[in-house]
């Protein structure tokens, strides 16, 4: 699996991103009935369910489990973005997760769902868990009227002497009344390497930055990513003391082109078993 790290810095041409968790939710039950009419809430109250076997988990603030996340959309201020996790309970074990996302576009004050989006299979994990879920309400400027926003997913294992972690980063928009996948399995953060787990190893990270380009195709901008690679060595000195050896930064610029349905992604920024 490949490692790299990048804590997304979506600084360029107003791209500052503004992540959420539930607080935006409200009435979660009342979201969910609207969306689910047979959904019902478990017994321990951290969870709904639907038959015959989904889970739905609402966001523990002690849990590393995530759970139902909602936001606001700057962009349209009247709509509500929630992020659902279906989990497949029958399948699913306390180490790995089988589920997907549904993704709703609700309106504030009725709670009417105006767009859904099934994402297959967004929740699967194991050894490499999903550790939260965020919305990115970034100014994705794809075009006049059309304003894309982000679902980010967390991931990370337990290994001390292998650490992993990856954030990986998906756009959608709404056309034709539609809610539409426009990037899909983009890595905009994670880390890794290998140590001994008390000083010496060798570690790899990168930093992704996005920002709209005035060049358009098929009717979007372009969107420019510059990766930002950085490697570090650290070792004891003579005295014992832990010393960082960080090697020389290197950075790459790509260019994402729509292409009338989506954005292609560099394979060296894509998700690994994105198809």
């Amino acid at each position: 699996m490949r490692i790299v790290l990048c804590a997304v810095a979506l600084a360029a041409a107003g791209l500052l991103p503004a992540w959420a968790m539930a607080d935006d939710c409200g009435d979660a039950a009342a979201l969910l009935r609207r969306a689910y009419p047979k959904v019902q809430k478990s017994a321990d109250g951290d969870s709904f369910t639907l038959e015959p076997n989904a889970s739905i988990p609402l966001a523990v603030p002690q849990d590393l489990t995530p759970g139902l996340v909602c936001k606001v959309w700057p962009a349209h201020d009247d709509l509500l973005l929630a992020a659902v996790p279906l989990i497949d309970s029958a399948r699913s074990s306390d180490g790995e997760h089988f589920g997907d996302i549904e993704l709703l576009v609700v309106d504030r004050k009725t709670l009417q769902v105006r767009q859904r989006l099934l994402q297959p299979g967004l929740m699967n994990d194991d050894a490499i868990a999903i550790r939260g879920i965020e919305f990115d309400t970034g100014r994705y400027g794809l075009a006049p009227g059309v304003t894309a926003f982000g679902l980010r997913i967390d991931m990370a294992n337990h290994s001390q002497p292998n650490p992993f972690s990856e954030t990986d980063l998906r756009l959608y928009a709404i056309s034709g009344n539609a809610l539409h996948a426009v990037l899909d399995g983009l890595v905009v953060a994670g880390h890794g390497g290998e140590g001994d787990t008390s000083c010496a190893g060798s570690f790899h990270s990168s930093q992704v930055s996005l920002a709209m380009s005035p060049t358009i195709h098929r009717g979007y901008h372009d969107i420019i990513a510059v990766e930002r690679k950085d490697t570090d060595e650290p070792a004891p000195d003579k005295e014992g003391e832990c010393q960082s050896h960080p090697g020389k930064s290197v950075s790459r610029t790509y260019r994402l082109r729509y292409d009338g349905s989506h954005y292609p992604v560099p394979a060296a920024l894509k998700v690994l078993d994105t198809p």
